[in-house]
């Protein structure tokens, strides 16, 4: 985990030398190193790149910036991440008891929730040997939310990983990602 990071998620500089700040994240560090249980999914698809469209799997997502960022690839890795139900509930008692530690346990999660990803891409590239595009996730831009429930439908994330989405789209544990990755090589 990146403590620089994590200080810049609680809106503060990587080089403060405030001695609380700096304690409050470390102590958030420790927590969320003691409380994540990290899973992932991962599957790679063929995939059919349109105008407006990428079509995985026989199931269609409709965005034009999803389709510009997988443009030129004929494979697509399709994953879900999560950190776990225990961090959700870590940072929920912090909130009622102790804002300050909220707020870092909240960067900390974000910043290891993004090391779970980008690990799972190393692997990605090592396994398949390929170049992959930026990640592109359900929410972003022109890809609307409501594309979750054809993401989860695709992977099963429920049953394998215990990721879950609510009538309005968001995923419960709340630090977890689902993301597109265009495969190109």
């Amino acid at each position: 985990m990146s403590k620089a990071d994590i200080l810049r998620y609680m809106r503060t500089s990587s080089k403060t030398d405030n001695e609380q700040i700096l304690a409050l994240a470390d102590k958030a560090i420790e927590i969320i190193k003691e409380t994540a249980v990290p899973k992932t999914l991962c599957r790679v698809f063929d995939c059919e790149v349109g105008e407006d469209t990428v079509t995985i799997d026989g199931v269609t997502f409709n965005s034009k910036r999803l389709a510009q960022n997988m443009n030129g690839c004929n494979k697509a890795a399709v994953f879900g991440a999560t950190l776990g139900i225990a961090v959700d509930k870590r940072i929920q008692i912090a909130s009622a008891t102790d804002v300050a530690l909220a707020m870092a346990l909240q960067a900390a999660a974000a910043d290891k929730i993004e090391e779970v990803c980008d690990n799972l891409e190393d692997t990605i590239k090592a396994q398949y040997g390929v170049t992959l595009r930026q990640r592109y996730s359900p929410g972003y831009f022109d890809l609307d939310i409501t594309e979750q429930k054809k993401f989860f439908s695709l992977l099963q994330l429920e049953k394998r990983i215990g990721l879950t989405l609510t009538d309005t789209c968001e995923m419960v544990p709340t630090k977890s990602v689902t993301a597109f990755i265009g495969m190109e090589g």
